[in-house]
């Protein structure tokens, strides 16, 4: 992704803490997965050049999708912090066309294709 040094702070919460971060920052009174905060945009652009900001996940709503979709908990962690991770990166499903949020969902299936390869051959050697 054309950044080796960036660094990003990563926060496991509650669902009762991450409704609280989506109420004050996002004006969303309801819990949800993932939520990342940029700090390549607004005010505070260039001046941490390699800090990208920070990603919030809930574990509690994470734990409870990945249940519901039948697949791993830890799997949806690692996909809900890449999910974070492309929001800090310029990616964005939410406020662009529809264009844009096939091009995010495009690069987040690429990029988790390659860590879940990466994961089965780290326990095919473990």
């Amino acid at each position: 992704m054309a950044c080796p040094d960036a660094e990003l702070s990563i926060i496991i919460v509650s669902d009762d803490e991450i409704h609280a971060l989506n109420k004050a920052y996002l004006q969303h009174d309801r819990p949800t997965n993932v939520i990342s905060f940029p700090m390549q945009e607004g005010d505070g652009v260039g001046v941490q050049p390699t800090l990208l900001g920070d990603v919030a996940i809930s574990v509690d709503t994470a734990t409870r999708d990945a249940l519901e979709a039948g697949i791993d908990p830890l799997r949806e962690l690692i996909f809900l912090l890449l999910h974070g991770i492309l929001h800090l990166l310029g990616y964005d499903h939410e406020r662009g066309d529809e264009g844009e949020a096939r091009i995010m969902e495009a690069k987040e299936q690429e990029i988790f294709r390659l860590i879940e390869t990466e994961m089965l051959t780290a326990t095919d050697h473990a």
